[in-house]
């Protein structure tokens, strides 16, 4: 078997969406790739060569360098189609670099930062609560990812932007269907399976959004974009709503992953659940452990600008490489036992599941929020809790999770 072709069989796990619906094979497979060959070159018919990257100290080097590894022209693996000629309809942060990255990111960056994300807690505290107490009421037996954990953090979402609960169920509809397009049970197949006209329909959302904010503007996070200008000039219509899109979705689809795949991480390691429930202040720190472990956001891909050399690869003008998250946060040169949940890892915030450097997540402060407050609140109530039936995963190469998590459950009630 030529060496391609081996490479190319392993790499494909980076590439197919429902190779990320069986987290343990996914995971057997990249960590053979981190030993034998940590960067690889993936040749696939039906998908752009790229470089798979898929050790921490390597994905970090590339993340430092965004001027010879850019966003732009394409920030995610997708499939090679001759038909591929329309344009998204609106660009958001992840699409850009250098000074017009930097240049927008300044329009909101306030609102993410530790000080503002406090001012929600209280916020964020009572829907954690409001959540939990469903939980309650649901007679003990519930599916944790499609009841509490979808729904949770797009209410808080809602919250930041400043939008009508009446908007919820069109909101998580269209989120569930833009990051959930390649799996069966959620894209839209049969019915509409471009990811385009999903975009499209956010855009005719946003621009009604947009037109009210600036007639009636408020305080909420969707007045600001509305009515924020870029060098003298107001932020264009498609710049809005790239903001509007990137912060309803990329706020809520991974924060719920993170939440869903969290509880089943803990429900698989009953002695970390114990844990948390003896020493509720280990949750604080407990949240980067989840989020390493689930890593929701599975890659990122860039583009190479210049020459450029990591270990034995030399990257050319035009490579892409494809930024392996998932892999990187299972890296055992860098973290213990990676596939052991340890709620007390000293060095758990060393992972990459945010990003690094310039497209640092800007939402990490508020999802860290979001997830100590649902797992505070709910590990203090819970007696027990088991798998009701084993899980199932979401089809996606770019955003994935929990897709059903059936529990058995007892809890207290509410003090």
């Amino acid at each position: 078997m030529s060496a391609v072709t081996h490479e190319a069989n392993l790499g494909r796990v980076f590439a197919e969406p429902s190779a990320y619906a069986d987290p343990e094979a996914w995971h057997a497979t990249v960590a053979r790739l981190r030993r034998e060959q940590p960067i690889s070159k993936v040749v696939l018919a039906d998908y752009p060569e790229f470089w798979a990257v898929t050790k921490h100290a390597d994905v970090m080097e590339i993340e430092r360098n965004p001027d010879i590894f850019t966003n732009e022209p394409v920030p995610a693996l997708a499939p090679r189609r001759e038909s591929d000629g329309a344009q998204a309809p609106m660009k958001s942060l992840v699409q850009m670099d250098g000074e017009e990255h930097k240049a927008h990111r300044d329009l909101v960056s306030d609102w993410f930062k530790p000080g503002s994300v406090k001012r929600m807690s209280d916020r964020v505290n009572d829907l954690a609560r409001h959540y939990v107490d469903q939980m309650a009421r649901m007679g003990g037996e519930c599916d944790f990812a499609r009841d509490i954990a979808m729904h949770y953090p797009l209410q808080v979402i809602l919250s930041v932007l400043g939008l009508p609960e009446g908007d919820y169920g069109k909101m998580l509809k269209l989120t569930q269907e833009l990051f959930g397009a390649e799996d069966p049970d959620i894209g839209r197949a049969g019915e509409d399976s471009s990811v385009l006209q999903v975009m499209l329909d956010f855009v005719a959302y946003f621009t009604e959004l947009a037109a009210d904010r600036r007639a009636h503007p408020t305080g909420d996070l969707a007045s600001v974009i509305a009515n924020a200008e870029l060098h003298g000039a107001p932020l264009p219509d498609m710049d809005v709503f790239g903001f509007y899109l990137i912060v309803a979705t990329a706020g809520h689809d991974t924060t719920s992953n993170s939440i869903a795949g969290g509880l089943h991480a803990l429900i698989e390691h009953p002695d970390q659940l114990a844990l948390l429930q003896e020493r509720p202040d280990l949750v604080d720190g407990a949240a980067d452990e989840l989020i390493r472990y689930v890593s929701p956001v599975k890659h990122f891909i860039r583009t190479c600008r210049a020459p450029f050399t990591l270990r034995d690869v030399t990257f050319e003008p035009g490579d892409i490489a494809l930024l392996s998250y998932a892999s990187a946060n299972h890296d055992e040169e860098v973290f213990e036992d990676p596939f052991r949940l340890d709620v007390t890892r000293a060095n758990a915030s060393s992972h990459l599941a945010f990003g690094f450097g310039r497209h640092f997540c800007l939402g990490a402060h508020l999802a860290r929020m979001e997830i100590r407050a649902i797992f505070r609140e709910l590990l203090g109530r819970l007696e027990e809790i088991a798998l009701a039936a084993p899980p199932t995963f979401v089809q996606s190469r770019l955003v994935s999770g929990p897709k059903t998590l059936p529990v058995r459950y007892r809890m207290r009630p509410a003090t």
